[in-house]
């Protein structure tokens, strides 16, 4: 099989699809891979470091897209992007279908075959181990630009996140106790925030209390906590999700008047909608913006922050399943694993995943039917 990988066009996204390493596993397998000259330089990864893994290097974007059976890229496809793919093609990236038709509706039209990272699921039918390396990333640095933009010069309250001897720490509120509240959880108590974690499944609930063992709250979320933590909170961190689906909006613009001045919202969820009334998707370059006084950052690609970190975690977890891929062709690949067949939201014009057909109003096929 061909392998292509393009350079990332989303706006200051360094990461790459594939890195030197992984490469030569795809080689070693006895496939071609071409990347696009320049596509790893900002994480000083040569195109020389590439040639010496075995790939080819190739000039530009359309060639990769005109010869590639596989395209591997760490964001969705951008629309420039989406018209240079075709029929058949496999796909191999985060999507996040269920707050974009406009890009839903580019994947169908090309007939592309589009397996999201993020609806992958693990042995358990639960876990996303695709989505769970970014999802660390992510919530390990909401917790580092929330201190961030605290201060008082980026629009903060000016409060110190760990506080000092004789001065209150920082309220952290975390929204979501999954993979990426967890580790905000973790970040935060390390600086020595007060953090709270608001959770609704018991099991989470207990290991949360288990592990952290009286330096977080963990209490049960419903409106009435909700909007008592809300008015506490220095900084609250958006970390909920339905894989595949739009995030529940919890936060309402009318709650932003009870928060206190200068607080800053990191929205983590923002891929999938954000869980913020007030939520709209920023960049690294202008990450954030204020509404009622209160900071929002929503950079729908915050592990793009820290690439070489956030590349070489996302292709440790990537490459099995991208191996499989190329190895046995999309269709006996996802019909012999259940869980990867949960990563198809689109084949040739169909939306193959539940949740995302739910989110856009659209018809929903049986992945089953298709492979």
């Amino acid at each position: 099989m061909i392998i292509g990988v393009p350079k990332e066009i989303k706006t200051l996204e360094h990461r790459v699809g594939l890195v030197p390493s992984s490469v030569v596993e795809f080689v070693r397998n006895g496939h071609r891979v071409l990347i696009e000259s320049g596509a790893g330089d900002a994480i000083n990864f040569t195109d020389d470091d590439y040639r010496v893994a075995g790939a080819e290097i190739v000039s530009g974007a359309k060639e990769i897209f005109d010869a590639a059976d596989m395209i591997i890229k760490v964001k969705e496809p951008q629309a420039s992007e989406t018209k240079m793919l075709r029929a058949g093609q496999i796909l191999f990236t985060y999507l996040h279908l269920a707050a974009d038709p406009e890009q839903t509706q580019a994947l169908m039209d090309s007939g592309c075959i589009g397996i999201a990272y993020e609806t992958v699921t693990g042995k358990d039918g639960r876990s996303l181990p695709l989505l769970q390396p970014m999802s660390e990333v992510a919530g390990r640095l909401s917790v580092q630009v929330g201190a961030y933009h605290l201060q008082k010069h980026m629009g903060g309250l000016g409060r110190l996140i760990g506080g000092v001897p004789g001065v209150l720490p920082a309220e952290v509120l975390i929204l979501g106790g999954g993979t990426a509240g967890f580790h905000a959880a973790q970040m935060a108590t390390g600086l020595g925030a007060n953090v709270t974690i608001l959770e609704r499944d018991n099991d989470r609930m207990r290991f949360l209390d288990e592990y952290f063992h009286g330096r977080a709250n963990i209490i049960y979320s419903n409106a009435a906590i909700l909007e008592d933590s809300i008015q506490r909170a220095d900084l609250v961190i958006g970390a909920v999700l339905i894989p595949g689906a739009s995030a529940p909006r919890l936060v309402t613009r009318e709650m932003l008047s009870t928060m206190k001045k200068g607080a800053v919202m990191v929205d983590i969820a923002i891929d999938q909608g954000g869980c913020f009334e007030t939520s709209k998707a920023t960049t690294h370059d202008e990450p954030t913006y204020i509404v009622d006084d209160i900071v929002h950052y929503c950079v729908a690609n915050m592990p793009g922050a820290v690439p070489l970190s956030s590349a070489l975690a996302l292709n440790h977890s990537v490459l099995p399943y991208a191996l499989a891929l190329a190895n046995r062709g999309w269709k006996d690949a996802l019909r012999d694993n259940s869980n990867f067949l949960n990563g198809l939201n689109v084949c040739e014009g169909k939306i193959t995943h539940s949740e995302v057909a739910e989110s856009l109003g659209l018809e929903f096929t049986e992945p089953k039917s298709v492979i």
